[in-house]
């Protein structure tokens, strides 16, 4: 007989947003599947069950949407590329990522590495800067928000369009409220001005357009794919770097490690990842009825995977809450998994294991100044991360 356990934990408080993880860890225990009875929705929360979950698509669908917004997922459902299921997805997302297939990034590599050189020589000059805004968003900026081709309007309000959209997938509150208007606004962009004539006709938006007029996308779906190029490559990829400089800082003993060998830079992007996931969760809908890790599951059941408690699950990870760059945890989930893996998440190793290249070569520690982590719906990172570095 199944036996559901039941919290009435909000993962959506201000207090939640900003200190997830004792939560995770309450509902961890109580089970890999825990019915949330303030949203309605069963909360996986143990890394093997969310593996599987995520790599099984037919029983738990993107296609009725994929956040904690029904007025989102019902508005985008079946079409932005994060609501769809195979085959539709597999077609739309072949043409989204070929500008990030990897002998594009190879070509791409020299341009984010000389830029990295560039704006890490200049803010160590200085001995004080902001790692979450100067560091981190400058390569999302600089090079990403010119690949993507908008044009100046577009590339000036990108951070904003995006972090919009990153707080419209809660749970109806005062952050959806103050987001929806800033959505509405870069989905008007997209359809009036993101379209052929004033793009950048390089640019990965024009080729969206291209591949429409070669009739492998619909050309009403374009100005919605813009989305799936602006929203993920930028707030994911800051926090990411933000995260990185956190946590080096406050574990200087890990940076040591990697200034004496810098072949350790993957693992401890790999960690960095595991222990502060950007993105914490998504959602899937149940398709059919069935009974998983003993909780009755029905069809039109709305499950919520939460990355950053399987990222921490001790079950997957021994001492899941220490920061190890020698631990090599790729296989973790922050990328998701499955069908709907993070498209860009090559790009993101890629500025990331640039940047930090970088710092190793003159950097010797880190001191936070000042920290403010950033209050998101959905993100998890650092709105401001003042730093000095002794070189």
């Amino acid at each position: 007989m199944s036996t559901t356990p039941v919290s009435d934990i909000d993962l959506f408080t201000d207090d939640a947003r900003l200190h997830p993880y004792p939560l995770h860890a309450e509902l961890r225990a109580l089970g890999p599947v825990v019915y949330l009875s303030r949203h309605d929705v069963y909360a996986l929360t143990r890394y093997r069950t969310i593996r599987d979950v995520l790599g099984d698509w037919q029983m738990y669908s993107s296609a009725q949407g994929t956040t904690m917004n029904p007025g989102m997922n019902a508005d985008l459902a079946n079409v932005i590329t994060l609501f769809l299921d195979p085959p539709e997805h597999t077609a739309v997302r072949r043409v989204l990522g070929r500008p990030l297939r990897p002998e594009r990034l190879r070509e791409l590599a020299p341009r984010i590495e000389a830029e990295a050189e560039a704006i890490v020589g200049r803010l160590v000059d200085r001995g004080e800067f902001d790692a979450a805004t100067e560091l981190a968003e400058h390569l999302p900026m600089t090079i990403v928000s010119e690949l993507v081709g908008l044009g100046e309007h577009g590339r000036a309000n990108m951070l904003r369009w995006a972090a919009a959209t990153w707080e419209s997938q809660g749970v109806p509150n005062q952050r959806v409220a103050d987001a929806a208007p800033v959505v509405e606004e870069f989905i008007s962009f997209a359809m009036t001005e993101a379209v052929p004539g004033k793009l950048d006709p390089d640019g990965w938006a024009a080729q969206l357009y291209e591949a429409a007029d070669a009739g492998e996308v619909s050309r009403d779906r374009c100005p919605f794919l813009m989305l799936d190029y602006v929203t993920p490559s930028l707030d994911t990829t800051i926090y990411a770097v933000s995260n990185a400089v956190r946590l080096f800082a406050e574990h200087s003993e890990q940076w040591d490690l990697v200034r004496s060998d810098p072949t350790l830079i993957p693992h401890a992007i790999n960690e960095t990842l595991r222990l502060e996931s950007p993105v914490q969760q998504f959602t899937r809908v149940v398709t059919a009825d069935h009974t998983l890790e003993g909780v009755d599951l029905h069809a039109g059941d709305r499950v919520l995977v939460l990355y950053g408690s399987a990222n921490r699950d001790e079950r997957k990870y021994p001492d899941p809450e220490r920061f190890d760059v020698t631990r090599k945890p790729s296989d973790h989930l922050a990328f998701g998994r499955g069908e709907h893996v993070c498209i860009g998440m090559q790009l993101a190793r890629l500025e990331m294991t640039a940047l930090l290249r970088s710092l190793v070569s003159r950097v010797r520690r880190f001191e936070i100044l000042a920290a403010e982590p950033v209050l998101s719906n959905a993100l998890h990172g650092m709105q401001s991360l003042r730093v000095r570095t002794v070189t």
